[in-house]
């Protein structure tokens, strides 16, 4: 069989998250199903969403909220499959700054919070708001030039709080020796993570192409999820650096696996099974935000018609992979 290029849009630089990819293109998965995939880092979901949306990239990582957003601007991306059904974003903090661990949204009352994405402040405030709180929080605008630097903010106590993704507080609590709580915002917002994108031309002429790559992927997420340690060694081969934050990347990794990727609705429909309604809630959230340019249809940015519900993997990934730990 002669391999199919196929471009693979990352959202961002390689890290734990992305760990399946990598792993599901060193067993050979992707070759076993006729794939060559070329993997292209990225800048975040928008700019992943976009190219994917405008050909540039076959199939694209991007969250699901940067899907609706590039329909708004009049692109048409297609998500294809969700690998992880809930948002990794991450209120974080340290409990010397906070003054108690922080459990429960209602704590964040009377504090001033920064988050480090237009998206992320955008999931914090519904959060807040679903908390009976939103008036009550100093809820901060992102700087465009502080991706990072909302970090340093909790760490010298200049914000009670931050927002970013799961892992975040993890991090800095470790590298300054300090207790870090995170509260994450998928356990209380019913909002996709990651989703796999394509666009409406190579979705007409590449189906099959789209169908081999999903299922493959599914075969990487399964694999990574029984044998975590493989899955950072291969990442670690490919980018040496991550070798100083290995326990991190493989934090966070474990955090998609075992708290993003299952819930009831995967027990039921499968790996990467999406939900109509869950999407026009998310588009319902976005509509009352400044994020969107204009008219966006939920209904149209999704499809279940490209994964492959009939192989056994995919339709009982939860009972054949979640860890029984769990």
């Amino acid at each position: 069989m002669t391999d199919a290029a196929l471009s693979f849009q990352l959202n961002w630089e390689p890290n734990g998250f992305q760990s399946p990819y990598f792993l599901a293109r060193e067993a050979g998965f992707y070759e076993d199903e006729g794939l060559e995939i070329e993997f292209v880092e990225g800048h975040g979901s928008p700019y992943a969403a976009e190219r994917a949306a405008r050909g540039d990239a076959d199939i694209a990582l991007a969250g699901a909220s940067a899907v609706l957003a590039k329909q708004s601007e009049e692109f048409d991306p297609l998500a294809v499959a969700a690998v992880t059904q809930k948002t990794p974003a991450a209120v974080y903090t340290l409990r010397d700054v906070f003054g108690e661990a922080l459990t429960d949204p209602e704590q964040l009352a009377g504090r001033t919070v920064a988050p480090s994405a237009t998206k992320t402040r955008i999931l914090t405030a519904q959060l807040l708001e679903d908390a009976g709180i939103r008036d009550e929080v100093d809820l901060l605008e992102v700087d465009p030039h502080t991706h990072h630097r909302v970090q340093h903010k909790v760490i010298d106590g200049t914000v009670d709080a931050a927002v970013g993704v799961v892992t975040n507080g993890i991090e800095i609590g470790r590298e300054h020796d300090r207790t870090p709580d995170e509260l994450p915002i998928g356990e209380h917002l019913d909002i996709y993570g990651m989703t796999l994108v394509t666009g409406p031309e190579f979705a007409a002429e590449r189906p099959e192409t789209i169908r081999s790559f999903l299922r493959a992927t599914a075969r990487g997420w399964a694999t990574a999820t029984r044998d975590p340690e493989r899955a950072i060694d291969v990442l670690v081969d490919r980018n040496a650096t991550l070798e100083r934050n290995r326990e991190i990347e493989r934090l966070k990794f474990e955090t998609a696996a075992h708290q993003l990727q299952f819930t009831p609705y995967v027990g039921t429909h499968g790996w990467g099974a999406q939900d109509g309604e869950r999407w026009r809630r998310l588009g319902e959230t976005l509509s009352e935000t400044a994020l969107l340019e204009g008219e966006i249809d939920p209904d149209a940015v999704w499809t279940d018609e490209f994964r492959p519900a009939d192989e056994p993997l995919v339709a009982e990934y939860a009972d054949r992979v979640r860890p029984t730990a769990d």
